[in-house]
This record gives C-alpha cells, structure tokens and sequence, in this order.
C-alpha cells in the first residue's frame, strides 16, 4: 500500500511541475526550489515549430539549484507547434519581419516580470535558445545588454539586419556568450556558428565557442556538459 501510495504521489508531483503557467507575458513552465530568491534563471527559448516541453528537460543535466522556465513562442503553427517568427520568400531569413520585433518585445517583458517573480537580479539571468530560439537570444542580448547576463545560443546564427547593426559598446562587454553548432548541421549550417562567433569577437565580446563534430541539428550530451559547465563557470 505505502509503495503504491509513494508512486502515485510521484506521478501527480510530475504532473504537477509539468503544469503550464500563465501568469507571465508568455506561457511557460517551471522548476524552482522554494526559495529561489538570487539563484540564476535560465530560460529555453525552443526552436520553430516546437514548444515549451521540447527544451525542458535538459534542465536535468543543469546545475539543480538553479531555477528553469521554458516558454512557449507566441505564433502557432497548429496544434502543439509554435514559432517566434515567420520567414517571408525565398532565400534565407533577414529578420526584416514586425513578428520578430513583436516576439522579442515579448521575451524581454517576460525576462524583466520573471526576474521579479523569482527575485533574481538581471545579471543572474540566462537565456539558452535552440535554432529560432537562438536566433532570438542574440536579438534580444545584443540589442538590450542589461536585460540578461549571458545566453547560450545552440545551433542559431545572427540575422543579417542584426548583424549590420551591431558595432563596439561597452553596454555589451559583460555580456556571457555560449556558442554551440554540429557541423554537419544541415538545417543551420555549421558556418552560421562559427561567423556568430567571428562577428561577436570583432565587436571586442569574448564568446565561449563549441564545435561538435558529425553533430547535426540536435543537442549532444557532450554539448549538455559543457553548457553545465558554462554555466557553472559564469556563475562562480
């Protein structure tokens, strides 16, 4: 009786820390600890056409005392699939779109009321985005500093208007930059990683570049540990 009482409490704890929230500008889900008050706040940013759940487990090979929120981007695609921008033509993505103005106005809103939520200051906060949601770590990172304190931008690139825009500022000097990219990325080729990284050293920023070879467009549990250990390090 005890041992079928344990896992039916475990199963309705799951469920329970599995539930959406809404009380941010963007749906989200959680996991903190009960006094989450100064600890880092890292928030997943997931790729187009996918949601909340995608990125979230991997707060399991994250630091555990930390708190995690994965959100849900704004535009659905149908059921269960959502993305933070819609691309326009043929060719590739220049970030011309009001979308991405509007999705990234979004995520810097929930940023500032999450921080306050989980009494975190800004330079305790992260952003880890996957593809789109990459691609959105660095648009929201590179044009409001003060926002976060680092982003860990996986397999993504910076767009092109972004990129003509983006010149030496000390705004942008504590800034923490995780860059990690498969290079048999065919989706987001490997290239887009390496010029992010060349394109942020030029402007005098420091980025923590990670190559995974025969990787494609995924996460590796080698590219998890030394997220971890990025994290761990920024955090010290």
């Amino acid at each position: 009786m005890f041992r079928f009482f344990a896992v039916l409490m475990l199963m309705v704890s799951s469920v329970a820390q599995a539930a959406l929230n809404d009380d941010l500008p963007l749906p989200y889900l959680e996991q903190s600890n009960p006094d989450s008050r100064n600890q880092p706040l890292v928030i997943f940013l997931h790729g187009s056409g996918s949601n909340e759940e995608d990125l979230f487990d991997i707060k399991d090979e994250l630091p555990a005392s930390y708190t995690y929120l994965s959100v849900r981007a704004p535009q659905a695609v149908e059921e269960g699939s959502y993305q933070w921008f819609r691309k326009k033509g043929e060719g590739a993505y220049d970030g011309e779109t009001e979308d991405l103005n509007v999705s990234a106005g979004l995520i810097r809103d929930f940023v500032a009321q999450a921080a306050k939520k989980y009494h975190t200051e800004a330079d305790k906060v992260f952003l880890v985005g996957f593809s789109q949601g990459a691609i959105m770590s660095y648009e929201v990172a590179l044009r409001h500093p003060e926002a976060v304190r680092g982003i860990a931008a996986l397999s993504g690139k910076v767009l092109p208007v972004l990129r003509s825009q983006l010149k030496a500022d000390k705004a942008l000097a504590p800034l923490a930059i995780f860059i990690g990219h498969g290079t048999a990325d065919l989706k987001l080729p490997y290239s887009d990683g390496s010029e992010a990284n060349s394109l942020l050293q030029s402007i005098a920023l420091t980025p923590e570049f990670h190559a995974y070879p025969g990787i494609g467009h995924t996460i590796s549990a080698t590219e998890m540990h030394d997220l971890n250990a990025w994290l761990l390090r920024v955090n010290q």
